[in-house]
């Protein structure tokens, strides 16, 4: 992972443009290709970022833009929307590299632990025809919670959470666009899983074409009988 602090303007261009005028920002570039520009605030949140698969020209200004002050100039192009990422860098004030080797990914907690294994017992609550292939399939990136085959034996990804955000339909997303590079595994359907899932969470998956699943823990530990509840 190369870190770079650095005065620089940022400009996109793709579905909508966007403009972030000269400042100092940390410009984060990722192993997979992906690069991430953030902000002294705003939480987590990068404040523009290109996303895998993508790639990264760095070059030398023009005679306008070093008449401008450029020092240096960063191209990002979406290699599956053509969307562009251009960075006008005009000092650079910190750069490092860091190897950080395999993430193991998320280590779940107890809950979702669980949720997972009941999954694959009654793997029945994605829908009738439903199979497990395994838990935990491995990608790239980390391991996909359960992997799945539908009632037409077309591939199906979970990924299951206690509480779903836009954060886990992120992790999904990236997981799919592994997947569906696999001729074995493509088309992989997406399925979200999760106990509670926030409304901006569901608006996500399904502007994706990700299927949100709400699961009952209770039930599926077979603590909730309705037929004795009184209402």
């Amino acid at each position: 992972m190369r870190l770079v602090i650095a005065r620089c303007s940022v400009d996109y261009a793709g579905r909508l443009s966007a403009h972030l005028p000269l400042a100092t920002r940390l410009l984060m570039v990722k192993s997979d290709g992906s690069l991430l520009v953030h902000s002294d605030g705003g939480s987590y949140k990068p404040l523009n970022w290109m996303s895998p698969p993508c790639t990264i020209t760095m070059g030398e200004p023009d005679d306008e833009q070093a008449q401008a002050g450029i020092a240096e100039v960063w191209k990002v192009v979406q290699g599956k929307t053509n969307d562009v990422l251009l960075v006008s860098i005009y000092e650079i004030l910190h750069d490092s590299a860091h190897e950080l080797g395999v993430d193991p990914g998320l280590v779940k907690d107890g809950v979702e632990a669980h949720l997972q294994k009941l999954m694959a017992e009654q793997i029945e609550v994605l829908g009738d025809g439903h199979t497990l292939v395994r838990r935990e399939y491995m990608t790239a990136i980390g391991p996909v919670d359960i992997l799945a085959r539908d009632a037409k034996g077309a591939a199906v990804a979970v990924e299951i959470k206690r509480r779903g955000d836009i954060d886990g339909v992120e992790q999904l997303t990236r997981y799919l666009e592994l997947m569906n590079r696999d001729p074995h595994l493509k088309p992989v359907q997406g399925v979200f899983a999760a106990q509670e899932i926030k409304p901006q969470a569901r608006t996500l998956a399904e502007d994706r074409g990700i299927r949100c699943v709400v699961l009952d823990y209770d039930a599926m530990r077979g603590l909730d009988d309705g037929h004795s509840r009184l209402f």
